[in-house]
């Protein structure tokens, strides 16, 4: 069966002008419809059907046919019936062969996908359908107007889910038989629509529409790779969903072993795009189909054969809070929670590369107070120490009658049941809160752990004591008091005795909590995440 794609392209384009040959994320526009017929399993033969020199010089350098077209079929007025016409009678006259089915493709669909195409072909080729018109479905409550005046094209005004479908005509593919391509016409009698994806159905008609095309071409395929448990916490995960969140017109997917339940509940509940792994091999496997162009390993420390492994799968793999020998062989890695030393120009290291979340990037510190009257205690999504515990288990036997203390318990929390709401100690127990910046922002001391939050903390100026979970938060470098934090170490090892003399110290010494509320708010943290995506993007590009 020969198939013949025809692609109009006239030189005389007025909305943009030299449309066809402009450079569309670095490629001729007409490039794009030209790629998607030449490698088509179906297409026989592909042609361009122009009045314009540059753009017949730009086609053979594509490997597409030139057919010189009339300036009789050149003006605003021809429709595309004749054009196509004159193109398939002169290529079969041209190359002495009769033609089963001719393809009109435009040239201002670029984003139309070559698997979409030949679906579509496929299909065609298998029906009883004389004509193919790709279509996009957008049901809508819509009007029109006659010389009465204005009236409803619905019986029922219903939700847009429940209407019925209405089929609006996508330039990207016109298929039909051979024997009904006429002058005036190209559709045969029985016709039959096909629905393509409406990113693919992009219809370049002016500077707006060549700006969203392009950004849309430019976009990534990016894996982000992470996990959440009690042992490990949930500080990977909640990081890679800020990505997720602000990775905005890129492919985003987040991968997570599924044996996690505690972050796979996390990933699930925000409706964002993932999938499950069981294992590293799994994981690579995963990525040899899904064929990314970035993936971001949120997983600490890496070995140097992992990301080799990697490398050898996607172009781009950034690691993140890695200490491990995988970073030699990763094109970059980010280690916010560590000190920049300077040194290895592919880690980029310290505070300017933190990620905080769009709540604590428009939020404000409160005004200072002198009394203390809210103390807030989180430490993290699973509190793998329960340090929880040892502060509640401290005020519930101490005397604070006129201090506020609010619990905040992550959602892989798992000692809750010892951990309950006592009115009488002014105790109040929340769990897995949404808008964790509203309590931050209404506390006078926090208690927290030397992970993420501290950036958090230090954003709205919460004079906070830290209590690390373990040996590796402690290396996190940030939370010290020439930024505003009182560190007292490992949690575990630290007694009930300190804690409560550093907490009453606090409290009856309000100058202190000022100092250390105005060194966390010199600390310019709010253009963390923007940095972090522009070492995740930007390649060698991006300088420190």
């Amino acid at each position: 069966m020969n198939i013949l794609a025809v692609i109009p392209a006239r030189g005389g384009s007025k909305g943009i002008p030299k449309k066809n040959i402009r450079l569309m994320n670095g490629k001729p526009l007409i490039s794009y419809a030209i790629c998607n017929a030449i490698n088509s399993k179906y297409i026989t033969d592909t042609v361009v059907t122009t009045d314009d020199e540059e753009i017949a010089y730009i086609v053979k350098q594509y490997g597409a046919i030139v057919i010189n077209r009339d300036n009789t079929l050149s003006d605003d007025k021809t429709t595309l019936d004749p054009v196509i016409y004159d193109a398939v009678q002169k290529t079969e006259e041209m190359l002495n062969k009769k033609y089963d089915i001719v393809i009109t493709l435009q040239t201002t669909s670029p984003m139309l996908k070559i698997s979409t195409l030949d679906n579509a072909i496929n299909d065609f080729r298998k029906s009883v359908y004389d004509t193919y018109i790709s279509v996009i479905n957008k049901p809508h409550l819509a009007w029109s107007k006659n010389k009465d005046g204005f009236y409803p094209l619905y019986e029922k005004r219903l939700n847009r889910q429940q209407l019925p479908p209405n089929y609006l005509e996508a330039g990207a593919f016109f298929i039909t038989k051979r024997k009904f391509i006429s002058k005036d016409n190209r559709l045969g009698p029985k016709i039959s629509v096909c629905e393509i994806p409406e990113e693919e159905a992009i219809d370049i008609d002016n500077m707006s529409d060549w700006l969203v095309c392009e950004n849309m071409l430019k976009s990534k395929k990016i894996v982000l790779r992470c996990d959440g448990y009690k042992k490990l916490g949930m500080g990977h995960v909640y990081h890679c969903l800020n990505l997720a969140y602000n990775l905005t017109g890129n492919d985003v997917i987040i991968v997570t072993n599924e044996k996690y339940k505690e972050g796979l509940r996390k990933i699930k509940s925000s409706n964002l795009k993932y999938t499950t792994i069981n294992d590293d091999n799994d994981f690579f496997e995963f990525l040899k189909k899904y064929k990314p162009d970035i993936v971001v390993n949120d997983c600490l420390d890496t070995s140097a054969e992992y990301i080799k492994k990697l490398k050898k799968i996607v172009d781009r793999v950034v690691t993140i809070e890695d200490l491990g020998e995988g970073t030699k062989y990763a094109d970059a890695t980010i280690n916010a929670l560590y000190k920049d030393d300077g040194i290895d120009k592919k880690i980029y290291s310290g505070e300017k590369y933190v990620s905080l979340r769009e709540e604590f990037l428009i939020s404000s510190p409160k005004e200072f107070s002198n009394e203390v009257n809210n103390v807030l205690v989180l430490f993290g999504g699973t509190d793998p120490s329960n340090l929880t515990k040892k502060i509640y288990d401290l005020i519930k036997k101490s005397d604070y009658s006129k201090i506020n203390f609010t619990f905040v318990l992550g959602i892989g929390y798992t000692n809750e049941n010892e951990i309950v709401d006592m009115p009488e100690k002014n105790i109040r127990i929340i769990k897995d809160v949404k808008n964790i910046s509203e309590y931050m922002k209404n506390a006078d001391i926090a208690f927290t752990s030397q992970g993420r939050t501290i950036y958090e903390l230090a954003v709205l100026g919460v004079p906070s004591i830290v209590l690390a979970q373990n040996e590796r938060e402690k290396l996190h470098s940030f939370a010290q008091m020439n930024n505003g934090f009182l560190n007292l170490g490992l949690g575990t090892d630290v007694s009930e005795d300190a804690i409560k003399n550093t907490l009453n110290w606090l409290i009856n010494t309000p100058y202190i909590r000022k100092e250390m509320r105005d060194l966390m708010l010199k600390c310019n943290l709010k253009d963390g995440l923007k940095n972090e995506i522009e070492v995740i993007l930007g390649g060698n590009n991006y300088e420190k």
